[in-house]
């Protein structure tokens, strides 16, 4: 008597299906090193007791910048390089920056865009000295995301950015529902920019056990996330430090806020190095909560390569040059896009309070 076999064609579809999963898990984990035995820093414990409110900088005569409305749809194959940039414009005299307004406002003002930022000079500082002005408070700045993984998705992200002292940390959390992502760089602040010591990149799945890949900056060197020690050039920033350090740039007028002009810095990615640089596309007035917010779009110059994440950013002006928007890509038809939510929440100076104030 012949024993009973599975038919073939089933014995073919369950073969596909594990080898569908085990790619995909593959995917998935790339990159990921699997040292949990090694946490990451405790987050900074700050509180945020003020909303930010537009500042507007001064006029300039150029002509006026785009109107863009809320969560524009971007098409998946090229984003950016189709939207018009605005006519440069003339820098005028750079002036001192203004103490942050975080009264709130009853009718938030429409920021008008300007030609140059304000100028403040990061004067050398000795180990415990707090930052000077040229760095923004501790914010917290939520965002609406939409998107696209394999069909529309929507979920909520938030940028934190902290700081005690000269000790900084950002963190980009984005939760899409089944999957959520933290992506935290934490480090320095010195006269010259920020200067990362470390970044985490951690990835929760439903049902599957939270994963994380690390990069390590040590002195002339970084180890990256695949375990490869390797130079990193002076002035190296991370997936997450990279967007305040532009802010910074544009606050203190280190670098011009005109079209065309293009901003560049080495960028550490989990698995490789790269020479980057961002383009000053042009200004655009986004649709907020807030009201229209008047900001400048910078597109990478460049795409990355074997999966690595690239984003695009507006700064504002008129919010101390913290992005209104990001859109973060993983190739022409991943991608998410995260749209201001809310007004951003500041945290009191540190020298208000004494038990924050550094240890002489």
């Amino acid at each position: 008597m012949k024993s009973a076999r599975p038919p073939v064609l089933l014995v073919l579809a369950v073969l596909a299906l594990h080898l569908l999963l085990g790619r995909e898990v593959q995917r998935i984990q790339d990159g990921w090193v699997r040292d949990e035995a090694t946490p990451s820093p405790a987050r900074m414990q700050v509180e945020f007791v003020r909303e930010m409110v537009l500042q507007a900088p001064a006029a300039r005569t150029a002509s006026p910048p785009r109107r863009v409305p809320s969560q524009q749809a971007l098409p998946g194959a090229a984003p950016a390089a189709s939207q018009p940039a605005s006519h440069p414009a003339s820098a005028p005299e750079p002036t001192p920056v203004p103490e942050p307004v975080v009264e709130a406002a009853s009718e938030p003002p429409v920021a008008a865009p300007s030609a140059a930022p304000p100028v403040a000079t990061a004067a050398a500082a000795t180990p415990g000295e707090e930052p000077g002005p040229e760095w923004p408070l501790s914010t917290r700045l939520s965002y609406v995301l939409s998107g696209n993984y394999r069909g529309p998705v929507t979920g909520q992200a938030q940028v934190e950015w902290l700081r005690k002292g000269r000790d900084y940390q950002v963190h980009l959390d984005v939760d899409l529902g089944l999957v959520a992502r933290r992506m935290s760089s934490q480090g320095r602040l010195t006269p010259e920019g920020i200067a990362p010591q470390r970044y985490d990149e951690e990835t929760k799945l439903i049902l599957v056990d939270a994963r994380r890949s690390s990069v390590l900056f040590q002195g002339g060197e970084v180890q990256l996330a695949t375990g490869k020690r390797e130079p990193a050039p002076h002035g190296s920033q991370d997936s997450a430090s990279q967007f305040v350090q532009l802010t910074w740039l544009f606050l203190t007028g280190r670098e011009p806020l005109q079209a065309g002009h293009v901003v560049r810095f080495p960028l550490v990615l989990p698995r490789r190095q790269y020479a980057w640089q961002y383009e000053v596309v042009g200004e655009e007035l986004l649709d907020t909560p807030m009201g229209p917010v008047a900001s400048w779009h910078l597109r990478p110059g460049r795409g990355a390569s074997g999966g690595d994440l690239t984003a695009e950013v507006w700064l504002a002006p008129a919010l101390q040059y913290l992005p209104v928007r990001l859109v973060i890509r993983q190739d022409a038809d991943t991608y998410i896009d995260l749209m201001l939510k809310r007004a951003p929440l500041q945290a009191a100076p540190e020298s208000t309070d004494p038990s924050r104030r550094p240890t002489p």
